[in-house]
């Protein structure tokens, strides 16, 4: 390949110092386009060639371990249940809808089953409806998906799993008197059970954040209503979140729900058995709570955030900002570790290219960039209005290079020279992780982090790849 600039139709100009102003040609024949990508890429990767990476320790941060075993997950399920306030309500021959969201929640497919098995041994007829607004591309197909990733298959569960992005108009919401919708096959049963895991919410504080009244105001108003919601201004979403939840109790068949709180392992510690209004009393309770059980980064700040994956499946935002720190709303949240940069190298498998929160990182790769469907991205930003959310960072061809590019950006650090980088899996695995030797002081000083490794250099394939 011909390596004069002039081959590429580039115009190379001195300036002073030495330093050189480089005149791109225009788009032109899709070859033209390629050699001009690959000439950009060299150009950037020669840049940032001689950046070093630092060397990582690997640490183990230490939470609060108490959790429920797993052998008793579905006999707390249905213990919870059979109050007669609750499991009482159901009388055999009754349709019963039973909700499952986007979300990840360990034990989901037990859980589930545990809720279709209890419904089914007081003789009525259970259903699983997906309830989670506008996830899986906004699409029927694209939810069952999901739950099936999820082992929520109708063969697992022992029961019909319906999934529409139908609704219907069951009110007006009490303040506001503005059309509150669910979805159709929950609106035909004759009872809802609702389940969902509580934990701080990614772009809004109040009284409700993701939870029961979440996943009736939201996920069972499917894309249309979570866009009626979402379409207003985010300084009220709280209120909505409440207003349209209170809505749906009053005016649909909601005999409770089954409230999830996890540890900060991802470990369920708690399985709350809610009333309607319970719902309304208790959820704040248990809002607060997870506060106290979620995971977060033993440190303050660092210079660079290294994100191995993101996805759906992982946080509504791709990456949880309460650990992040990277909120789509600061002027509403905040929380989390104060990285200067952030690169983000992968999506999960169970994402399906949805990658969404990418907007929130300066620097990816070229292997996640060829995974993101925006026909699967693209939708959640219609309906959540946040469109910054998907926007593409600098693309760099690896691993290494990323992590290179965003080191050698970081003005604002303290010790140009000692680097203070952080890697995790994905905010939602973040007992184990690595950080750069700069950060080793701080590790050692605190109690709650066990330091597992001397410091290594990061295994980088002959790709520049870590994996």
């Amino acid at each position: 390949m011909c390596t004069n600039l002039a081959c590429f139709g580039v115009v190379v100009h001195k300036s002073v110092g030495g330093f050189e102003h480089i005149a791109l040609p225009a788009a032109g024949t899709a070859k033209q386009d390629i050699q001009k990508e690959e000439f950009i890429v060299k150009t950037i990767t020669d840049l940032i060639k001689d950046v070093p990476v630092p060397r990582m320790v690997k640490i183990r941060q230490v939470f609060d371990t108490a959790h429920i075993p797993e052998e008793e997950i579905a006999k707390t399920v249905q213990a919870e249940l059979s109050r007669e306030a609750l499991g009482g309500q159901i009388k055999p021959g009754m349709k019963i809808a039973i909700t499952c969201g986007s979300r990840g929640i360990n034990h989901n497919a037990i859980m589930a089953r545990a809720i279709v098995d209890f419904v089914k041994d007081r003789g009525a007829e259970p259903y699983i409806v997906a309830a989670m607004g506008s996830h899986g591309g906004a699409t029927a197909e694209g939810q069952l998906q999901i739950l099936h990733d999820y082992g929520i298959t109708e063969e697992n569960m022992g029961c019909p799993i319906k999934s529409s992005m139908e609704t219907v108009q069951i009110g007006l919401s009490g303040v506001r008197q503005q059309p509150v919708f669910i979805d159709k096959y929950a609106s035909e049963a004759d009872g809802i059970i609702l389940y969902n895991r509580v934990k701080p919410h990614t772009s809004f504080r109040g009284r409700y954040e993701s939870g029961l009244m979440k996943m009736m105001a939201i996920g069972l108003g499917k894309q249309h209503g979570a866009e009626s919601i979402h379409h207003q201004s985010p300084a009220i979403m709280h209120e909505l979140v409440e207003e349209y939840g209170k809505t749906i109790l009053e005016n649909c068949p909601i005999l409770g729900g089954i409230a999830i709180i996890e540890n900060a392992y991802d470990e369920t510690c708690l399985i709350k058995g809610l009333t309607p209004q319970e719902i309304v009393t208790e959820e704040p309770k248990l809002r607060d709570l997870s506060y106290q059980t979620i995971a977060h980064l033993l440190f303050d700040k660092c210079d660079v955030l290294v994100v191995d994956k993101i996805g759906k499946n992982i946080s509504g935002d791709g990456m949880d900002p309460n650990v992040s720190g990277r909120f789509v709303l600061p002027a509403y949240c905040s929380g989390g570790i104060e990285a200067e940069k952030v690169v983000i190298l992968d999506l999960t498998d169970e994402t399906h290219g949805n990658a969404q929160g990418i907007g929130l990182a300066e620097v990816t790769t070229r292997r996640l960039f060829d995974k993101m469907k925006l026909e699967m991205t693209y939708p959640t930003g219609v309906t959540n209005t946040f469109l910054h959310l998907m926007k593409i960072p600098m693309i760099m061809d690896n691993d290494r290079e990323a992590m290179q590019l965003a080191l050698c950006c970081c003005p604002e650090a303290e010790d140009p020279d000692n680097m203070k980088m952080i890697r995790i899996p994905d905010t939602a695995h973040i007992e184990y992780v690595e950080i750069s030797e700069g950060l080793l002081p701080l590790a050692q000083a605190n109690p709650h982090i066990e330091i597992l490794s001397e410091p290594y250099e990061l295994p980088f394939d002959e790709a520049g790849n870590l994996f």
